[in-house]
């Protein structure tokens, strides 16, 4: 924000200064205005430069709706940060047209900072005020109206939340339309990438350190949970946390509290915890490498982000919302016809929805402003003939690659072999028996085509290909259920 310019409309000279001041600490200059005459011939206000008005509650309130007048008379009237120990005036509520922010006293710098990034989000076209949300995740298939339904359920409250699902699902975005349909979205909303940074960096990135903690502390640093005071933590992957570090994480979700690296100093914490995971934590917790405890703590709202693969309805506008993303910050926009489209749909999408941008930004920088046919699509998105997602057949060129590879090739065995096989298993099958307290056939079932696979794959010395022969499914089925069940060959 530097250079961006603040209002301050301020009567009283003391206030007006210690507001100058740190206004001119985060590098933005105050524009001092004492009543409604100044405000009324500051024409240059209307400038873009500008990013929001400040001023106490008594002010707001006694300048009443000659103030509001002049705000809407602006070619873009500014947001309002109203400053007061316990909310906004009443003359909030008449004036929804007008974006107000409200700034507890006494006033912090942090918390300033991030009031005016609000206010300059909301100037710069990218709102945070309800009804304009900029983080709403695309789709309207079955699976995403379900995910709606839950955001919109849980927003309201301080909730934990564990928002599951594969990379590139898009946990992070409904992590940000949570934190903007809450009460706190006027407050940061602080992301924190557990598996990115060290683990023995951790600590003092969420906790911050003071000067001299360790070797390289050459001053003293907030932590990540400070900069998100009031508002939300993302802590995206964290199955990849250190289990020594989930029992700090522990302490703050229980006890609201925490202390800096290298300070006895307990510093109290207002934040709200979202948190998302591609890993089973389940499993996690049976091998050990996940605390019980924390993932209670974590997991008192699941919110399941269903694979791109099983809401393949979404496509359409997936990809009309990805493509106008790109095109406004590149000018690109590109079509596609129906050929690639059914292409599209047919695709397996193990990479999500971030593999759909991801190729779309491709296809924009290789094919500008065109129309997307199948034979401009690569290799692995096209296929031979088949039929398209609306029913009409697509023929592909002839050198695509399949969308599944055949079986290879291998001498059958002889039918009366087959037979003595086919039988032994449904009469193993047929003598099991059934536990006295019932049993869940989905996870038997499962344990047993995991044992199976994980033997094939011992016999074929760890070859896919070669278990999948074993198994009699095509190799790619084979690749799938690996990824089902977690497994490596």
């Amino acid at each position: 924000m530097a250079e961006a310019k603040v209002i301050v409309i301020e009567p009283s000279d003391l206030e007006a200064t210690a507001l100058q001041a740190l206004l001119q600490f985060l590098d933005l200059e105050p524009v001092l205005i004492r009543d409604l005459a100044e405000l009324r011939v500051s024409a240059h206000c209307n400038m873009p430069d500008f990013v929001a008005v400040i001023a106490r509650r008594e002010t707001v309130t006694a300048l009443g709706p000659e103030l509001l007048t002049h705000l809407r008379a602006m070619r873009q009237p500014l947001p309002v940060i109203c400053i007061s120990p316990d909310g906004l005036p009443k003359i909030a509520e008449t004036s929804g047209d007008l974006a107000w922010f409200h700034l507890e006293t006494p006033v912090k710098q942090r918390r300033l900072s991030a009031v005016l990034t609000q206010a300059q989000n909301v100037r710069s076209g990218h709102p945070t005020q309800p009804g304009t949300h900029r983080f709403r995740p695309s789709g309207a298939s079955k699976a995403m109206r379900a995910v709606h339904r839950l955001i919109e359920q849980v927003a309201p409250f301080d909730t934990n939340v564990l928002i599951l699902g594969e990379s590139g699902t898009g946990k992070e975005m409904v992590a940000r339309h949570i934190h903007e349909l809450s009460g706190r979205a006027a407050h940061p909303f602080v992301p924190v990438n557990c598996g990115a940074i060290p683990a023995d960096l951790l600590e003092s990135e969420l906790f911050g350190h003071e000067k001299g903690a360790f070797t390289g502390a050459l001053s003293t640093r907030l932590g990540r949970f400070e900069f998100a005071e009031g508002g939300t933590l993302f802590l995206d992957e964290i199955g990849d946390m250190s289990l020594q570090m989930q029992v700090k994480l522990l302490r703050v979700l229980q006890e609201r509290s925490f202390e800096r690296v290298g300070s006895n100093k307990t510093i109290r914490c207002n934040v709200r915890i979202i948190a998302a995971t591609h890993r089973d934590l389940d499993a996690a917790i049976i091998a050990g490498r996940f605390r019980e405890d924390l993932y209670y703590r974590l997991n008192v709202f699941p919110l399941q982000m269903p694979p791109l693969r099983e809401r393949l309805d979404d496509l359409p506008v997936l990809i009309e919302h990805l493509v106008q993303r790109q095109s406004m910050s590149a000018g690109r926009a590109i079509q596609f016809d129906q050929s690639a489209m059914n292409c599209l749909a047919r695709n397996r999408w193990p990479g999500n929805v971030r593999e759909l941008a991801n190729l779309l930004e491709r296809l924009a920088i290789l094919f500008p402003a065109q129309s997307i046919t199948a034979a401009d699509l690569p290799d692995r998105y096209r296929g031979s003939a088949a039929v398209g997602w609306l029913g009409s057949e697509v023929r592909i060129d002839a050198r695509s690659e399949p969308l599944e590879e055949p079986v290879e090739a291998h001498e059958p065995e002889t039918e009366s072999v087959q037979e003595r096989e086919s039988d032994a298993i449904v009469y193993e099958m047929m003598d099991a028996e059934l536990p006295r307290g019932g049993i869940d056939l989905k996870d038997h079932m499962s344990a047993i085509e995991i044992g199976l696979i994980r033997k094939a794959l011992e016999e074929a010395d760890g070859t896919v290909a070669g278990a999948a022969r074993l198994l009699r499914i095509r190799r790619t089925t084979l690749v799938e259920k690996l990824r089902k069940y977690r497994l490596s060959a």
